[in-house]
């Protein structure tokens, strides 16, 4: 049964939406995968934050106009399911990445970061991408180590002089 008008249009309002608020999204033919693995494919994007549809191509093609995924519309080709990654803009291509390790049925064909339309190649160096508070510690480590270096090197001469001043009493007595 198909879509009727209505439905159609609260689906390409729906990606819209999803599209516009999203730093990054990937396309990826599903071709083979049993609904078994589409279903765990779908869990892992829910656990993750990520919005995976799987919507006809036409539908996706309306819903990208006037948004920074309008670069995906010409490769919108076959069956493909989309995964819109929420704040972190590496989430959907780690959810695809690992997936796709386990099955080789999944095969990414578009991968877009903020408006620019990468090599499908690159999607493990989005993937490897840091998470905000891993990218937040790897700040606070690198704020933090020359703070740190400054305090042992203020602290040290006084430590010396206690290391003298005793090495001094152990040999008197």
């Amino acid at each position: 049964m198909g879509l009727n008008l209505d439905a159609k249009k609260a689906i390409v309002e729906d990606i819209a939406n999803v599209a516009a608020e999203a730093p990054s999204a990937i396309a990826a033919e599903y071709i083979g995968l049993t609904v078994a693995e589409m279903t765990e494919l779908r869990n892992s994007a829910r656990d993750a934050g990520v919005y995976l549809k799987v919507v006809r191509n036409t539908l996706a093609r309306k819903a990208f106009e006037n948004t920074k995924f309008e670069c995906m519309r010409d490769g919108l080709v076959g069956p493909l399911v989309l995964a819109f990654s929420n704040d972190e803009p590496g989430s959907a291509a780690r959810v695809v990445r690992d997936f796709a390790k386990g099955n080789d049925k999944l095969v990414t064909k578009l991968v877009v970061l903020e408006g620019e339309l990468l090599d499908p190649s690159q999607l493990e160096k989005l993937a490897s991408m840091p998470s905000l508070d891993e990218a937040r510690a790897m700040l606070l480590g690198l704020l933090s180590a020359p703070l740190g270096t400054f305090v042992r090197t203020l602290a040290e001469p006084p430590a010396k002089l206690a290391r003298v001043l005793a090495a001094q009493r152990d040999k008197a007595a």
